[in-house]
């Protein structure tokens, strides 16, 4: 049915490019603004939300208004989390490759 070739195909294009420290700083300082941000967001949107209560006598109401906001509360702050490890990894990655670098250097051949 799928005459398709079994075969892996790589793009002829395609380069690796090999971690540098300044790489894993820039994408650092990228996820860490993001994170910032994100946090801002979350605090923003909690406050938001706790100023501005829910107005029902309908307990399904209620429930999904609370089960709502817990959920886009948790979503940003899920983003914020991520993006904060991601930021600390890169800068751990940063200082690996420093190290592996200046050990490199500092061995004899």
């Amino acid at each position: 049915m799928n005459n398709q070739d079994k075969t892996d195909h790589k793009p002829t294009n395609a380069t690796t490019q090999t971690p540098t420290p300044l790489r894993c700083l820039t994408g650092s300082l990228i996820s860490g603004g993001l994170a910032i941000a994100l946090y801002s967001l979350t605090a923003a949107i909690a406050q938001t939300f706790a100023a501005k209560p829910i107005h029902s006598d309908n307990p399904a109401v209620i429930n999904i208004a609370s089960a709502v906001r817990t959920l886009v509360v948790g979503i940003t702050a899920l983003g914020t989390g991520i993006f904060g490890l991601v930021a600390l990894g890169l800068i751990g990655l940063a200082i690996q490759i420093l190290i592996q670098q200046a050990t490199k250097k500092g061995s004899p051949s």
